[in-house]
């Protein structure tokens, strides 16, 4: 079997990212598994693991990388550092044809490179392999409930980022004094699980929404909605989860329902723009419009949440939305306002954690076909771009490369 050179790369993007795709021990285990492959760290004073670390397990820091068949890193490679007709892995966030990374998919093309993007790593059935959405939930719910006691002055927590990991942002879970609010959540997937982690572990309860719309608590409870929960049929048609992913636009959302219960919204549903709005800016204006916190972790900017008309970051987390003037205005700064936590990359709080388990998806469900046979087209499928051509899967981004 041809040797294989894999290189960790150093993260180019600004702001920073901290997350790794493997972790010293990773990298480590990754030449154990795969013998004919060699493993080297290009040199960052900045990942959430220093450069010692991976010496200490046997990994060689380098500062070229240029010799590597393989690279592997986590957020987009800035165009300047592409190496040309070199295997890359990274979130390019190209699918959606973002504008902002149009020239770098055309360099791509340009430098024969063969890019394939996380995202679109799936099994047959179309089930993502590998993603952070079970840290973002964790850390989104927790940065809710940090916001809760900020606003209300009911108790104080470390941020999250403050934490060595998420071992460590347990700790402060005994801190958390909730009265018996209500809160709604979006979301079953990896983000919906992180969620419920952390509401579990602080002592929230899970009712239906059935109880939660209608029934009184002497405790903290929540309830976890999925699609079905909050969309009816334009044509009073039952239901169809699969027509909902596919026409979206022929739903319409109730939610304005479970606003007039739920004290806190904890957003971690995957947003269609052709879906509608969970609610409308006239909803918030209602008088029975009760939400007075947002923790929004999908963070779609002017989509499904209309408070969410900016991305906050960690050292800015949060922001207050005045409904009645539709306006921005300083976190905390009034009661009749909505405060609203729309970190756009939560996993970077708990980068350590994060990236072990990112890591070991990575080992478990795609390095075997990355570093032998593809027989399951793991790779192939998730291939946007080799040789200098989009692959067949990827040719809708055509007049997206091309500059339309």
């Amino acid at each position: 079997m041809n040797k294989i050179k894999l290189g960790i790369i150093r993260e180019g993007k600004i702001p920073v990212d901290k997350r790794v795709p493997f972790t010293p021990i990773q990298a480590k285990e990754i030449k154990e598994k795969f013998p004919h492959v060699d493993v080297v760290c290009q040199q960052s004073d900045v990942r959430c693991f220093a450069n010692e670390e991976y010496k200490a397990q046997g990994i060689e820091i380098v500062s070229d990388v240029s010799d590597c068949d393989i690279l592997m890193g986590i957020k987009e490679v800035p165009v300047s550092n592409l190496l040309d007709k070199k295997v890359y892995l990274f979130f390019s966030h190209t699918m959606k044809k973002q504008p902002y990374n149009r020239p770098l998919l055309q360099a791509v093309l340009k430098k024969k490179i063969q890019l394939i993007d996380y995202e679109a790593l799936k099994n047959k059935k179309g089930d993502r392999l590998v993603a952070f959405g079970r840290y973002a939930g964790i850390v989104g719910t927790y940065n809710g409930l940090w916001t809760f006691g900020k606003r209300y002055k009911a108790y104080t927590l470390r941020r999250a980022f403050e934490c060595f990991d998420v071992d460590d942002l347990k700790t402060e879970f005994k801190k958390i004094k909730l009265p018996p609010i209500k809160i709604a959540l979006t979301g079953s997937g990896r983000v919906g699980h992180g969620a419920t982690e952390v509401l579990h572990a602080v002592g929230v309860k899970l009712v239906t929404k059935e109880e939660f719309l209608n029934g009184s608590f002497n405790y903290p409870v929540y309830t976890q909605l999925s699609s079905q929960d909050y969309h009816i049929h334009s044509e009073g048609k039952p239901f169809d989860r699969k027509e909902f992913h596919e026409h979206p636009e022929r739903y319409t959302s109730t939610f304005a329902l479970f606003t007039h219960a739920a004290d806190m919204l904890i957003a971690g549903a995957y947003w269609n723009p052709e879906a509608p709005k969970l609610f409308t800016r006239q909803d918030m204006k209602d008088s029975r419009f009760k939400i007075k916190i947002i923790a929004d972790i999908s963070c779609d900017i002017n989509g499904s949440i209309p408070a969410t008309v900016k991305a906050t970051n960690v050292n800015d987390p949060i922001y207050d939305f005045d409904p009645i003037n539709e306006c921005v205005e300083p976190p905390l700064s009034g009661d009749q306002f909505i405060t609203v936590m729309a970190i756009d990359n939560l996993p970077c709080e708990l980068p350590r954690s994060a990236s072990h388990d990112f890591g070991k998806d990575l080992i478990d469900k795609v390095m075997p076909s990355l570093l032998s046979a593809d027989t399951d087209d793991i790779i192939k499928r998730a291939t946007i771009a080799i040789d200098g051509s989009l692959t067949s899967t990827f040719l809708y981004l055509s007049d997206y490369a091309a500059g339309a």
